[in-house]
């Protein structure tokens, strides 16, 4: 596979352009069809450059990952900014911001869960940045729900994550009109259920 250069700022360093640019290719094509001759053409760079900044294409999809994990937990920060001391209305905010993620039309899931199975291997070294993702995300809505004075609190997180995760799946699967469209009245209706 062949990539043309990707719209990606002559301005950023080297290190910034191959991340940015295997960032996009292993979300569009997926992490083992994306070879790193492709990365570095697309970032406007080479194969040396690439090297010089990551010892391996693992050590680089590591990296890629752990970026998006720090955008996950910079969305959690953002939640609680939004709505500070309001638990409730930051369990709203997580899920329309969740509903915003599965009704993208441009979605690919997400792409911790993606790499998560085309990484099967325990000591590649993303899985455990996608294990640690996934589960900081989970204590994080365990933490929202018991602030929120849900009596069980890892049953509600619990049924929002795999509702959150299987929704990313099927829009991937039956398309964003098909069931993945309910999130956000199924999610919701989880949430009463709890609060009752």
């Amino acid at each position: 596979m062949t990539a043309a250069k990707l719209a990606i700022s002559e301005k950023l360093p080297p290190r910034e352009r191959i991340i940015a640019a295997a960032r996009d290719l292993f979300y569009r094509h997926g992490i083992r069809a994306v070879g790193v001759d492709s990365i570095a053409e697309a970032a406007g760079t080479n194969k040396m450059t690439l090297y010089r900044h990551f010892e391996s294409k693992d050590a680089l999809v590591a990296e890629y990952l752990r970026g998006l994990a720090a955008e996950k937990h910079a969305a959690w920060s953002a939640f609680e900014t939004a709505h500070p001391g309001d638990p409730r209305a930051q369990l709203e905010a997580w899920l329309l911001e969740a509903a915003r993620n599965v009704s993208d039309p441009k979605s690919r899931g997400c792409a911790l869960a993606n790499a998560a199975v085309e990484l099967p291997e325990k000591e590649h070294p993303a899985r455990c940045v996608i294990e640690q993702c996934k589960q900081e995300s989970r204590t994080r809505l365990v933490a929202l729900c018991r602030n929120a004075g849900v009596a069980q609190p890892e049953l509600l997180a619990d049924q929002l994550f795999m509702l959150f995760e299987g929704a990313l799946v099927c829009a991937q699967s039956t398309g964003h009109a098909g069931p993945a469209c309910n999130f956000i009245e199924a999610g919701r209706a989880i949430v009463a259920a709890h609060l009752r």
